[in-house]
């Protein structure tokens, strides 16, 4: 008569370490939290007072405009520089590359602060065709208000960095469906909208998801242009004037860290849906007092779900 056999109950390796540092962290949180609420410096009354004032609300909104509008003729730029460079044509190659080398090679500031004096180096431009029609125009109207400057220098700076991001995710698909799109007769325009790029798909989105987050920080530095209607500089503003400098600055932060949670949230939901098909799905298995070489084990699921042995009398 055979004798069932016992699943071993592997105990877990005492870990004090982890507990240490649990109450070291917590002990810090808990004294930051109390100095945060009985610190009357932060003004919290003043906060409040201000976390919807409408002219915050506006600031808000224009900082959203900014941002997807720059992140907007971002991706354009990114799409077009990264096409260009990969392709055949040197003259094309060469443009993308210089584009590329000047964006990234000068502070955003510093080209903020160039489209906004673009009036005072161009006051008109002329457009026509030669011995016939012209049509001027006058680039200080254009500019006046600062937004389109703004967009224009916040988007053109972060078309050079997509665009090498857009890159790498195209050259991330294998070779092997170039080849077979190409077997298929399919055209390289064709081919790169309905094969390559939803697979680069994959690649692309967390950096951008990252480049959108950031942008929404970098509009901050519009005041270079200036424009001075997105959140940062109203919230300053707004705090100068009633010599509170510190509560606005924390309205600011709020509404900083409520859009950038509401971004990453975004961004999580389209990394899963793009990720389908290449990332495994099966859910974790966990069986408690099991260690980590057995966890390790089932998760690669070169075995059975469950720990439980099969025996055969």
């Amino acid at each position: 008569m055979s004798r069932t056999p016992e699943l071993i109950q592997a105990r877990p390796v005492p870990r004090p370490s982890v507990w240490i540092w649990a109450g070291i962290v917590l002990l810090f949180a808990a004294l930051f939290i109390y100095g945060l609420f009985t610190n009357e410096n932060y003004r919290w009354d003043v906060v409040g007072q201000h976390l919807f004032d409408p002219r915050i609300l506006a600031g808000v909104g224009w900082t959203l405009l900014l941002t997807v509008a720059a992140m907007l003729l971002g991706i354009v730029m990114a799409l077009t520089m990264a096409i260009m460079r990969m392709g055949t044509n040197p003259i094309l190659r060469g443009v993308s590359w210089a584009y590329i080398w000047f964006f990234r090679g000068t502070p955003v500031i510093t080209q903020l602060t160039f489209w906004g004096l673009l009036g005072v180096l161009y006051p008109k431009i002329v457009l026509g065709i030669p011995f016939g029609p012209e049509w001027a125009i006058d680039v200080n109207d254009v500019m006046r208000g600062g937004l389109i400057a703004a967009i224009l220098g916040l988007g053109l700076n972060e078309g050079a960095y997509l665009s090498e991001i857009v890159r790498s995710g195209l050259n991330s698909v294998d070779k092997g469906q170039w080849e077979a799109s190409t077997a298929l007769g399919m055209k390289r325009g064709t081919t790169l909208r309905r094969i390559v790029i939803p697979q680069a798909m994959r690649v692309i989105v967390p950096p951008t998801g990252n480049e959108t987050i950031s942008m929404l920080k970098t509009t901050s530095l519009v005041m270079a242009v200036p424009f001075m209607m997105e959140l940062q500089f109203v919230s300053g503003a707004i705090g100068n004037k009633l010599f509170l400098p510190v509560p606005l600055l924390l309205v600011a932060a709020i509404w900083y860290l409520v859009i950038t949670s509401i971004l990453m949230v975004g961004q999580a939901r389209l990394e899963a849906f793009y990720g389908k098909g290449f990332d495994d799905e099966r859910p974790l298995v966990r069986a408690k007092g099991m260690s980590r070489r057995q966890q390790a084990i089932l998760t690669a699921h070169t075995v059975r779900d469950t720990p439980n042995l099969d025996v055969t009398p």
